[in-house]
């Protein structure tokens, strides 16, 4: 005899969904369409119906449970009477439309069109302040020419001779029939037989669309902004996807972006480093005044708060980092040579002195390590 319990792999006071669950993990498991050509695989699966098509129904299991056999069970018991309208309650949910609908009917679920991509290059100043653009993206768009059924104007698409209107084709597997989606029609269940001129029967054609972008301040190379139902149309009713734009911030010649702050350089003279001045350096709306302290040597670093980036989706701005740097005059006038010889002899060239001492003292204190 049997044990169905043992061949579902439940106890004996399994519940109905146990029962349920039990028969939707073996199935999956030895289905055919999962192990072609294993016979044994094809025979197990055969074992697991039978079990499940008995303790599934409360009459048939209460009458193997009390006479310990499956006589008395049902005439649909032995030929798998009931095996169809299982077979489409555990499996229609998990293998969708490679059975398709056990109704003899396809159906056919909205789905959402594909999303699109743009890549959009915009300057550092629209970066920093936000802007809005208007950008052209190809895409497909339903065809006026015959509103989107892909046959001509007047003309109505014709059954499918291969379905005959149901959107599927069945395969027989052994005792049980597999549905899948018809090859000729695509699953429509109908078929154009006189093509729409203007889309060649694809009821879509290629079309640019406008669309304005509002870019915010603040953004940076690699944000993506998304702009809901620009992309591709859905199918069966469902809804468009979304467009993604995707920034790149061109290369500055003076400003370097890092995070929310800008950073620059700005050349000094000699005499302005030495002295002291004040300088008015650029900023990226503007102007700033900055004050050259006597003395400051190339490489000094100045802080302009707030004249940064502002921070995407939040309050604040980041900073300006000016860093100066002296620049040492290429060609001199004679009157300017003759100034700077005066000068190094009036300073004893300090720097010079100063440097070489440098050079003694470490010398000689390597000398002293060695020793």
């Amino acid at each position: 005899m049997k044990d169905y319990y043992q061949t579902l792999e439940i106890d004996r006071n399994a519940t109905d969904v146990d029962i349920k669950k039990a028969y939707r993990r073996l199935a999956l498991k030895y289905h055919p369409d999962r192990n072609p050509g294993d016979k044994a695989a094809e025979d197990k699966f055969k074992e697991i119906n039978e079990a499940y098509t008995c303790l599934s129904d409360s009459e048939k299991k209460s009458n193997y449970d009390q006479f310990g056999s499956a006589e008395g069970a049902g005439a649909g018991f032995g030929g798998f009477g009931d095996f169809g309208s299982n077979f489409g309650d555990i499996f229609e949910d998990v293998f969708g439309n490679i059975f398709g609908d056990f109704s003899g009917r396809r159906r056919a679920r909205p789905a959402k069109g594909q999303d699109l991509r743009y890549d959009l290059e915009i300057n550092l100043r629209d970066a920093v302040f936000g802007t809005e653009k208007k950008i052209r993206i190809p895409r497909w768009e339903d065809c006026s020419t015959c509103n989107g059924t892909g046959s001509k104007l007047g003309k109505d698409p014709t059954v499918c001779p291969t379905c005959q209107g149901t959107g599927q084709t069945k395969l027989q597997q052994g005792f049980f029939t597999i549905a899948r989606t018809c090859g000729t029609c695509g699953g429509e269940g109908r078929v154009i037989t006189d093509p729409c001129a203007g889309c060649r029967g694809q009821g879509k054609v290629r079309k640019e669309r406008t669309v304005s972008l509002k870019i915010p301040a603040g953004v940076d190379t690699g944000i993506r902004l998304k702009v809901t139902g620009e992309g591709e149309p859905g199918s069966h009713g469902g809804p468009r996807g979304d467009l993604y734009v995707v920034i790149h911030v061109e290369p500055h010649p003076f400003f370097k972006r890092k995070d929310n702050d800008l950073l620059c350089e700005v050349p000094i003279s000699f005499v302005q480093a030495a002295l002291g001045s004040e300088i008015e350096a650029p900023t990226i709306d503007g102007k700033s005044t900055i004050r050259i302290p006597a003395g400051t040597p190339s490489g000094k670093v100045f802080h302009l708060r707030g004249k940064g980036v502002p921070k995407l989706g939040g309050y604040g701005k980041g900073d300006q980092f000016v860093s100066v740097f002296v620049d040492v005059p290429k060609k001199l006038t004679p009157r300017q040579k003759e100034l700077l010889r005066e000068f190094a002899e009036i300073s004893g060239d300090e720097v010079s002195k100063g440097f070489m001492d440098k050079i003694k003292e470490f010398i000689h204190s390597q000398k002293e390590q060695t020793n």
